[in-house]
C-alpha cells in the first residue's frame, strides 16, 4: 500500500537530553489533508523537520515510498516541499524567478524545463507577474506565496507547511487559504489557526509533549472541549 508519508515509531530527543517526539506513528494517504495542531513545545516543528531529514530520530520514516535516510536525501528532498514559517528563510536569490529556479537548477534540469517548472510554479500561487520582483520587497502575503512556489518547482508529491498564516493579515491569510484549497497535493500543516483547520482539513491530528493525543476528523475533535482545553488548544 503506498502512502505518501509513512511514521513509525518515532522518538527524538535534543542534544540537552529533552525529549522532543516519543513513539509518534502517522500515515497520510495520497492527497490526503491533515492539520497537525498542537501547543508550542508539542513536538510539531520537530516532526515536519523528520519528513526531509533535517532531523534524525530513532523510528522508521517514509515518505512517497521512500525511506528517509542518507542514501535516500537526494530523492526525498525533491518529493517533499517543505515551507517553513519565515519565508525569509527560503527567499534568497536576487529575483522571484531566480528563488523558484533554484530548486530545478540544482537538479540540473535543462533551462527550458527549468523555465517551465517557475512558469508553473508561479502560475499555481497567483504570482506570474512578479518574477522580475525582489522577493525581499514583497508583502508577508506575497513572500509565503512565492516560498510555496519555490517547493512546487520542485514538483514534490507531498506538501508540508509549518504555520503558513501566521502574521498574514485577514486578507492575506483568506487568500493564502484559498490557495492551499486549490493545490492537489498531500499536505501536512502544522498551525495554531484553528478556524483554518476547521475549514480546510478534514483530518486532525493533536501532539502534545511529543506524543499523538488524538487522530480524527476534525469536527469529532472540535466538538470535544474537554479534548482541546487538555491540550491548550481553543474551539474556533
Amino acid at each position: 500500500m503506498h502512502h505518501s508519508i509513512e511514521v513509525e515509531s518515532l522518538s527524538f530527543s535534543y542534544p540537552d537530553g529533552h525529549p522532543a517526539l516519543r513513539e509518534v506513528s502517522l500515515r497520510l494517504e495520497p492527497c490526503e489533508k491533515v492539520a497537525l495542531v498542537g501547543p508550542n513545545g508539542a513536538g510539531k516543528s520537530t516532526l515536519i523537520l523528520h519528513l526531509n531529514g533535517i532531523l534524525t530520530g530513532q523510528g522508521r520514516v517514509c515518505v512517497a515510498s521512500l525511506e528517509v535516510n542518507k542514501e535516500n536525501m537526494g530523492r526525498v528532498r525533491s518529493r517533499v516541499g517543505l515551507v517553513f514559517q519565515t519565508p525569509d528563510d527560503q527567499l534568497f536569490s536576487p529575483t522571484v524567478y531566480d528563488d523558484v529556479a533554484f530548486g530545478p537548477l540544482y537538479q540540473g534540469l535543462p533551462p527550458q524545463e527549468v523555465e517551465q517548472r517557475v512558469s508553473e510554479a508561479l502560475a499555481a500561487v497567483h504570482m506570474s507577474d512578479y518574477a522580475g520582483r525582489v522577493s525581499h520587497h514583497l508583502s508577508m502575503g506575497e513572500k509565503k506565496r512565492i516560498a510555496i512556489a519555490t517547493v512546487l518547482s520542485m514538483q514534490p508529491e507531498v506538501l508540508v507547511l509549518d504555520e503558513p498564516t501566521a502574521g498574514l493579515d485577514p486578507r492575506a491569510r483568506r487568500s493564502l487559504i484559498h490557495l492551499l484549497d486549490e493545490l492537489p497535493s498531500t499536505m501536512l500543516v502544522s498551525t495554531h489557526d484553528m478556524l483554518m483547520v476547521r475549514e480546510l482539513f478534514p483530518r486532525t491530528i493533536i501532539m502534545d509533549e511529543g506524543r499523538i493525543v488524538a487522530d480524527g476528523v476534525t469536527e469529532d475533535l472540535m466538538n470535544d472541549p474537554v479534548l482541546l482545553e487538555a491540550h491548550g488548544l481553543e474551539r474556533p
